[in-house]
């Protein structure tokens, strides 16, 4: 009986489960659905339905500002995730690996970017660059994404950093390898889903952001999130939703490759390591 109990108590709170997944994932994603939808809209501003048509995703093409604004976002994104990964890989490393003076410090400073509001962080970037007589553009929003990417990626890549990974190290360098064969060879495939993981996050931050890229942009160019932010005052066209419509399905695709390319891996290593 009581096992009988167990079993409908269990069956119940799997029931909840999914009801409560189920709710939370369609507020999350049907805002997404609608405005996938509203991109083969036949009316220029999305007030109401008036027809299916094609023709945004041909004049998507021929929109300079939103193409523009596209590429240049996508630059900042690449730059800023390379200079994050760069610098967060070193200093994972340097915080987990050794001791030092002012290593506690550093490491609770690391969560002050993360904490911090934005906007507080972007006024005061601002106040600096306006200071030091820096013009904004490219440069200062590259600054002030790398200022909010690289916390994030020092913190992603230490938490991949295990204790294996040394004796590795150590037995690469009894070999005869040097430091930089030893880090190319062994310690950065060790942590490689780490940095990844790092990249993917440092990129979908600096190609997200609104508030730094509008405080620090200069007046010739914007980022994609902040020309979209001026459309929304008069109505956002949607070219701009079949552009995000695209975007969405090439992110949908590249994870649906990711996770093929993972499970191929993983079916040649169980295959190897059967042999």
């Amino acid at each position: 009986m009581s096992i009988s109990k167990k079993q409908k108590r269990k069956k119940f709170e799997d029931t909840i489960g999914a009801i409560y997944s189920i709710a939370i994932y369609t507020i999350l994603y049907i805002p997404v659905f609608v405005m996938m939808i509203f991109s083969f809209n036949n009316q220029r501003y999305n007030y109401y339905w008036n027809g299916f048509t094609t023709q945004w995703y041909s004049k998507l093409f021929t929109n300079s500002a939103v193409i523009g604004s596209l590429w240049y976002s996508i630059v900042i994104a690449v730059l800023a995730t390379v200079i994050s990964v760069a610098i967060g890989t070193i200093g994972a490393l340097g915080l987990k690996k050794y001791e030092f003076r002012g290593k506690k410090f550093i490491n609770n400073m690391l969560y002050i970017p993360i904490i911090v509001p934005e906007i507080v962080m972007a006024v005061a970037l601002l106040i600096i660059f306006m200071k030091i007589g820096l013009a904004l553009g490219m440069g200062t929003i590259l600054i002030g994404h790398c200022t909010f990417c690289i916390p994030y990626a020092v913190v992603t890549i230490k938490g991949r950093i295990s204790g294996d990974g040394y004796s590795l190290e150590e037995a690469s360098m009894d070999l005869g390898a040097n430091r930089i064969q030893t880090f190319l060879n062994v310690t950065l495939p060790s942590i490689m889903p780490g940095v990844m993981s790092a990249a993917f996050l440092s990129f979908t931050l600096s190609i997200d952001d609104v508030v730094m890229s509008n405080m620090l942009a200069g007046a010739k160019n914007s980022t994609l999130p902040v020309l979209i932010l001026s459309m929304n005052k008069s109505g956002v066209t949607p070219d701009v939703n079949a552009l995000t419509t695209i975007m969405i399905l090439v992110i949908v695709f590249a994870m649906i490759l990711n996770n093929l390319i993972k499970y191929a891996l993983k079916k040649r290593n169980k295959a190897e390591a059967t042999i």
